[in-house]
């Protein structure tokens, strides 16, 4: 059985890692070069790095601390933010990335997808999807959510695998920051669309989270958190120890 895996994320803002709610009210939270380091020792599968305003500000990621967060970890490491271009994809591999993630540039141009996924190979191709609930149906959000696009989440989500992502993250607005629990509703609907790997972004507020979205959604590969890790409220070790006590298949450090 595959193992799932528990990914920690820094949504990065002027260099330093910060975290709200429903995408808004940002707080300012620590280093991301001394919070990858702690991650990377502490167990997590993977870390991702979002550069949250470079699409909305119009410029490139910061690589600098990019590099440096590189630097201090040894395990894979996917990085999004304002990436429009190959050449964005090759500046950011180049400072240390494992993957590539995707978001406001795939939606402006799909084809972007495709070429990266042809030059780099599909496992190095994210596509982060932004999505909340319209008039009962999930829509795309563009700009770190600020912008409706109108499109169809799972429509979105069926082409950009078709065009050669091979993973998706699935962000639901809806629950980002709320701590009530992942979005299985949305979850459910994207798993039942693709097969490739869905990792669930927005909502964990405790261990019991992680348990119910394993148990519940077994396709589910991963499960991503910000602020529980960040502020000590669930440990990366421990809740790997439950999972594997429950069954969930976990890569546990001794």
């Amino acid at each position: 059985m595959i193992t799932k895996r528990i990914i920690p994320c820094l949504d990065v803002k002027d260099g330093r890692v910060v975290k709200g709610v429903n995408f808004l009210g940002l707080s300012d939270v620590s280093s991301p070069v001394k919070l990858a380091k702690f991650y990377s020792d502490s167990g997590a599968d993977e870390l991702v790095f979002y550069d949250i305003t470079a699409s909305v500000e119009g410029r490139a990621l910061f690589t600098d601390i990019l590099t440096q967060v590189a630097s201090q970890i040894f395990i894979p490491l996917t990085v999004g933010g304002g990436i429009q271009t190959l050449d964005d994809f090759d500046r950011v591999l180049k400072c240390g990335a494992d993957k590539v993630s995707v978001n406001s540039g795939a939606i402006r141009d799909p084809s972007l997808i495709g070429a990266a996924a042809r030059r780099y190979g599909d496992q190095c191709v994210v596509l982060s999807v932004d999505a909340k609930r319209v008039d009962g149906s999930f829509h795309v959000f563009a700009k770190g959510g600020r912008e409706d696009t109108g499109m169809d989440a799972i429509q979105w989500i069926r082409r950009g695998v078709a065009e050669g992502a091979g993973e998706i993250v699935l962000n639901s607005i809806d629950t980002d920051g709320v701590k009530k629990g992942f979005d299985l509703e949305m979850l459910a609907a994207v798993c039942d669309a693709v097969n490739v790997p869905v990792i669930a972004s927005g909502g964990a507020g405790c261990e019991q989270d992680f348990v119910t979205l394993f148990e519940t959604l077994p396709k589910v590969d991963a499960g991503l958190a910000a602020s529980i890790f960040h502020f000590g409220e669930v440990s990366i070790p421990e809740l790997k120890r439950t999972l594997a006590r429950r069954g969930i298949p976990m890569r546990v450090l001794d």
